[in-house]
């Protein structure tokens, strides 16, 4: 399996280096349309997977760029990639505010009546999702089950759905049993029941800077401290700086989101999701790992997740469908490890059991087959959104703007110049009707005043594209009065 992974790495590198040798030598020039995917299958004998990592690598170069219903055509004058953000550096003190105020401020606005560019959100747009398959197995469910599905499911959860995603978890070379899996309302629940069953009020956790605001919330509201780590936007969480405070502070948990993390976008090496669990077992300190957008990849698989190297029950698993198949679903589930009686007790304490329906309604489409094919689907489309904002970002923001640059998931950071408030751009863009996400949403301390996050899971076309034009005009704007 190994080798043959290996083999179609080399191939898509060697397809890719003969159409980047033609550009540069002008055998194929400006405007001109490359073979089609189809094409390079037949001559090369790959599948269409490896012919679309050839493709996507020239794009990722700039050096050709895919037109709507058209084709893959070379780029009129090749960009060069946005520089990426710097290492976050949060301030070491503890925090006591809140951020409540200015997210309820964001989303309140999507809630109204009035028509918003949702680019604040983090789920993909109705148009990227399989409404119609899920609404049949929607009906299947409510056949098969007891009473249509009205009756009570087990307090653990669906048996079927927990059995398709111990399945599933094989795809990131996890063994894990159906037995030891809680269904929950999505992967936020799964959280928020881990933590509560780990901690006390005034306990320590650790968190990546920046993070998803949900967990910020969650911490908050259980009286938790906070510390924030510093990131980088590619590799992650800072593990040097991790180590430091696990030998110097008596931390209760760590919470990140090791594979396309909200809202950077970065993916944790395997050597370094490896380190993370050494880390855990050494100081006894166990790992809340929402992994909700690892499904949504860019490269050949499904990346391998810190769950992946547990030997000891430490590292708790969150997913969920709620990113990648359907957010009003709210279904998600945790593998909790050792602490899965804890967890459960949770739990039944403030829920009893989950919605059965849409339980059952989604382990019918995992145990067919349609999540496979709706997410190959879905991660071509996230790829070429990504690379269609980062053209327009280049093309209309201002100069040394900075952009994260995520191998999967749906959200974008961009940096902008320090003397740019996010806040100052929200207030204007929302008069227009473009919702954004401050950069002061992810944090409790003093920083990301000029930073922003994006969703590319919207259906792109000539709206979307004429938002990010009218945000980078704003900046321009506000940088230069």
């Amino acid at each position: 399996m190994r080798d043959k992974k290996i083999s179609e790495e080399f191939l898509y590198y060697r397809i890719a280096a003969v159409i980047e040798q033609q550009i540069i030598k002008g055998i194929l020039k400006v405007g001109t349309k490359i073979p089609s995917l189809r094409t390079i299958c037949r001559e090369y004998g790959v599948s269409q997977s490896t012919a679309l990592q050839a493709y996507y690598h020239l794009e990722s170069k700039a050096l050709i760029e895919a037109r709507p219903k058209s084709g893959y055509f070379v780029c009129g004058s090749p960009r060069k990639l946005l520089d990426v953000p710097v290492v976050s550096n949060p301030a070491e003190h503890l925090f006591e505010g809140t951020i409540d105020t200015l997210v309820s401020k964001v989303y309140d606005n999507l809630g109204s009546n009035e028509k918003y560019i949702p680019l604040s959100l983090g789920v993909p747009a109705n148009e990227l999702l399989p409404i119609a398959k899920l609404n049949k197995g929607f009906v299947q469910a409510m056949r098969q089950m007891q009473g249509s599905g009205t009756a009570m499911a087990h307090p653990q959860g669906n048996e079927k759905l927990r059995t398709q995603i111990a399945r599933w978890a094989f795809a990131m070379e996890a063994n894990l049993e159906a037995d030891n899996i809680i269904t929950t309302s999505g992967c936020l629940n799964a959280i928020s029941y881990c933590m509560m069953a780990l901690t006390q009020p005034g306990d320590t956790i650790v968190l990546e800077s920046p993070v998803s605001f949900g967990m910020i919330q969650i911490a908050q509201s259980l009286s938790l401290n906070i510390i924030e780590l510093p990131c980088h936007a590619e590799t992650g969480i800072d593990l040097d700086m991790l180590e430091k405070t696990l030998a110097s502070v008596p931390v209760k948990l760590i919470l990140l989101i090791s594979n396309f993390s909200n809202p950077l976008g970065s993916y944790m090496p395997d050597e370094s999701k490896k380190q993370l669990v050494a880390l855990l077992e050494k100081y006894n300190v166990p790992l809340i790992e929402n992994d909700i957008n690892a499904d949504v990849y860019f490269g050949n698989q499904r990346p391998k997740s810190c769950k992946t190297f547990d030997k000891t029950g430490l590292v708790l698993w969150c997913g969920s469908v709620s990113k990648s198949l359907a957010p009003g679903y709210r279904v998600g589930w945790v593998e909790a490890g050792r602490f899965k009686e804890a967890v459960l007790k949770k739990k039944l304490y403030h829920a009893i059991s989950s919605t059965a329906i849409t339980e059952e309604a989604v382990a019918i489409f995992l145990e067919n087959g349609r999540y496979e094919t709706h997410l190959r689907k879905l991660r071509s489309t996230l790829y070429l959104n990504y690379l269609q904002y980062i053209k327009t970002i280049n093309d209309f923001f201002p100069e040394g703007t900075k952009a994260s640059r995520p191998k999967g998931g749906f959200v974008l950071w961009l940096e902008l110049d320090k003397k740019l408030d996010a806040l100052e751009i929200y207030e204007r863009a929302i008069n227009q009707k473009i919702s954004i996400a401050p950069g002061k949403m992810f944090t409790l301390r003093n920083q990301f005043h000029n930073c922003i996050r994006l969703n590319f899971g919207l259906n792109w076309n000539e709206q979307t594209y004429e938002s990010l034009k009218t945000l980078g005009q704003i900046a321009k704007d506000l940088l230069h009065p």
